[in-house]
């Protein structure tokens, strides 16, 4: 894991071009077995892939807070939400909540394991999205986690040699 890790900038940057051109190809398709391929691929990846190992999610960049997870991680901590939002969040250039930094102020870094995981943001419980129905949508947001997620880079290049355009 820690080569790959190491390794995933360099190749995902390599592969950049050619997965938005499978992407843009598979929209256009848009197979009718894909949400059902992706959830295979994605049990399949994980069965084998240990995220505490990596955690590069929680250490380069931030999920999006909606106002539930605003709201219960707050009551997690027994603060007022205005608090926790100026303590730990900022609106970003999309204009949603954010963390103020990187890596997450709840990531524990002795272990890579998140220190409010059972009130964790939805983003992140359900991070990479790569078993989410109508994957077809998210192909954007998967691109851009093929630089963050090793997993994510690997599902996707074998989605490519299960499913050839």
């Amino acid at each position: 894991m820690k080569e790959q890790l190491e390794n995933l900038a360099e190749l995902s940057k390599e592969k950049r071009l050619e997965t938005k051109k499978y992407f843009a190809k598979l929209k256009k398709k848009n197979p009718k077995r894909l949400d059902l391929l992706m959830r295979d691929l994605h049990d399949e990846e994980f069965a084998k892939t240990d995220c505490l190992e990596c955690a590069n999610c929680c250490k380069t960049s931030s999920p999006i807070f909606t106002d539930k997870d605003i709201s219960r991680i707050a009551k997690y901590f027994r603060m007022k939400e205005v608090k926790f939002i100026s303590q730990y969040l900022q609106r970003d250039e999309d204009d949603f909540m954010v963390l103020q930094q990187a890596p997450c102020a709840f990531l524990d870094d002795n272990n890579n394991a998140c220190t409010i995981y059972n009130v964790r943001p939805k983003a992140c419980a359900e991070y990479p999205h790569t078993n989410r129905k109508k994957f077809i949508q998210l192909t954007n947001l998967t691109l851009k986690n093929t630089e963050i997620c090793p997993a994510v880079f690997n599902i996707i290049e074998e989605l490519k040699k299960k499913l050839p355009l």
